[in-house]
């Protein structure tokens, strides 16, 4: 019987499983986290007040179940806001930690928050949590939800034996983006969102620089638009064949408009995706996902406009490449690239390097010692398409040999590999929300919290 959960990320994922094992009356939780402030995680602690949410406060509620109760809150709280508004992320933050901290009041007894370093987990009949000063947490099972891990350094490239201060490998430091001139240039790579939210913070900063961004494509996430002409969605789940749904794709994004196409998607993707072969998987994600992604992770229209007119003034400039070579020169950093689709390398000299390529994902590159510790004891192992951490449909984590573990479970991106669309709060709070019914035996959610 499971009485107690250790939960090791005080994340957004982490935060709201254990809320959610308060609210169902379930095993009371013990919620582990390195930093000071859980229930806020990375993407919205790090946040500068110009950082805006990319969905919709309507559907950012904590609660599946209670689809208003963000909105609501903001309301409580004197917010100028609507369903329809993108809220600093700043604000959002708060929101989960005011849920996280009424919680632990209320339910003294039931949550109780650590902050610490998990460094392992050694299971059997139960779980014991090791921490960074040895000391231990006994529990009956564990949930790890150590949300989406700093992104790797670009293979073949030796950008950490760079001078000082020239290669920023953890984009939200605050001395990624402090300390350039007017007259530097700063090197991205990455053109996805969080390269947004970086070039945002520049801008913020006073930076008037030039920024370069350069990914394999040189793909923007595209925008959200005002709502368009109702239609009625689909009922039935889309043929899971990779050729025949990007036909229905684009033959329904002619009909309805693409971002119709994509949202009608929503209630689909995960069983899509589950139903999928392993080689499809492989095929969508060498050949699809780059494009799946700007149009599924949209940006707020008012931050797509403020991205357009850095671009409009040339202070932004993305491209399509990759990177060849990078060499210390005496005021900064020779970058040699190959644009896409060309035979020749360019050189352009630049301050400082930013990398903001993605989250990593690959359990056999990660330096967080509670996965590497598990990965090299097999206890977990990689999922088939190298996304993070294999898991069967109970997001219990899978060992070397096979076996589902039912005392160690995973939560959030780090499951992408089994459910690929797991990255944004929607489906978070659905997977934490179920999990947590799942773990207490559930069959009703208690109001009031």
């Amino acid at each position: 019987m499971i009485e107690h959960v250790a939960i090791i990320g005080g994340g957004f994922s982490g935060s709201l499983a254990a809320i959610n094992l308060v609210r169902h009356d379930g095993p009371r939780a013990t919620l582990v986290d390195r930093q000071a402030d859980a229930g806020i995680g990375l993407a919205y602690g790090a946040a500068h007040p110009t950082h805006l949410l990319n969905v919709r406060a309507s559907n950012m509620s904590a609660f599946p179940d209670d689809p208003a109760h963000f909105v609501r809150w903001l309301e409580t709280q004197g917010h100028a806001a609507t369903g329809h508004t993108f809220v600093p992320r700043l604000v959002y933050g708060t929101y989960l930690r005011s849920v996280l901290d009424r919680v632990a009041a209320d339910h003294p007894d039931r949550l109780q928050i650590v902050q610490a370093e998990a460094v392992d987990v050694i299971h059997g009949a139960g779980v014991r949590v090791v921490l960074r000063d040895g000391a231990q947490i006994k529990a009956d099972a564990a949930i790890l939800a150590v949300g989406n891990l700093p992104p790797p350094t670009p293979g073949g490239l030796d950008l950490d034996g760079l001078p000082p201060g020239r290669y920023a490998g953890n984009c939200w430091d605050a001395a990624a983006t402090d300390g350039l001139g007017p007259d530097d240039t700063v090197f991205i790579l990455g053109t996805g969102l969080t390269m947004v939210d970086v070039v945002l913070l520049l801008d913020a900063k006073g930076f008037a620089g030039r920024i370069v961004a350069l990914s394999r494509r040189g793909l923007l996430p595209h925008a959200h638009a005002a709502p368009g002409a109702p239609f009625v969605p689909i009922k039935e789940r889309p043929a899971p064949i990779l050729s025949e749904r990007v036909r229905a794709l684009r033959t329904r994004g002619a009909e309805i408009g693409w971002r119709g196409a994509i949202d009608e998607l929503r209630p689909f993707t995960q069983d899509i995706w589950r139903a999928a072969s392993a080689e499809e998987r492989s095929r969508f994600i060498r050949h699809a996902r780059p494009w799946w992604d700007i149009h599924r992770h949209r940006l707020a229209p008012d931050v797509a406009s403020r991205i357009d007119a850095l671009r409009d003034a040339g202070r932004l400039e993305l491209i399509a490449g990759k990177v060849a070579r990078v060499e210390p020169t005496p005021d900064g950093l020779s970058v040699g690239f190959r644009p896409r689709g060309a035979s020749e390398e360019q050189r352009l000299e630049v301050q400082r390097i930013i990398n903001c390529t993605g989250p990593q994902g690959d359990l056999r590159r990660t330096s967080e010692p509670v996965l590497n510790r598990l990965t090299m004891r097999g206890a977990i192992r990689p999922d088939a398409a190298g996304l993070g951490i294999d898991v069967d449909d109970q997001m219990r984590v899978v060992a070397d040999d096979g076996a589902p573990n039912d005392r160690l479970f995973a939560l959030g991106p780090m499951t992408r590999g089994a459910f690929w669309e797991i990255v944004a709060v929607p489906d978070i709070r659905t997977q934490a929300w179920t999990l947590a019914r799942r773990l207490s035996n559930a069959h009703w959610v208690a109001e009031g919290l």
